[in-house]
């Protein structure tokens, strides 16, 4: 039997790290010093579309982009903005910002909410199409 459940390690997430508001990330969504991380299975992107200007980091591979001795390192998690994580709903995004926040990455925020608030909040969305293979 579980000890701790996904609303408890969600709570113990936000308790640590910076929670923002759909509106607050709007406001800061194109700074040069902010980079949105969307976390969302690209499945999810292709179905429903992309904040323009995020970085998509797959949560399942996060970990690995964002540490500098993987053979997997991305260097825009070298570039020492403020990174603003976000999924679907909220909760995929506190516990992979409350995860590279213990790696060391900071500033890290996650948005409440998730895709879904930048929705119906009407912010800009574009579409995400598949990338074919070339033949």
């Amino acid at each position: 039997m579980i000890t701790k459940g996904i609303k408890e390690l969600c709570e113990e997430a936000e308790s640590v790290i910076e929670t923002m508001s759909v509106q607050e990330v709007m406001k800061v969504s194109t700074d040069d010093d902010v980079q949105l991380v969307d976390i969302r299975d690209i499945r999810e992107l292709w179905r429903d579309g992309a904040i323009p200007g995020a970085t998509h980091a797959p949560r399942g591979m996060l970990e690995f982009w964002v540490d500098p001795n993987s053979p997997y390192h991305r260097e825009e998690f070298a570039s020492g903005k403020k990174f603003i994580f976000f999924c679907a709903g909220g909760m995929r995004s506190a516990l992979a910002a409350h995860a590279v926040h213990n790696m060391g990455l900071a500033p890290v925020a996650h948005m409440a909410g998730g895709f879904g608030a930048w929705v119906k909040a009407e912010g800009i969305i574009e579409p995400k199409e598949p990338k074919l293979p070339k033949t």
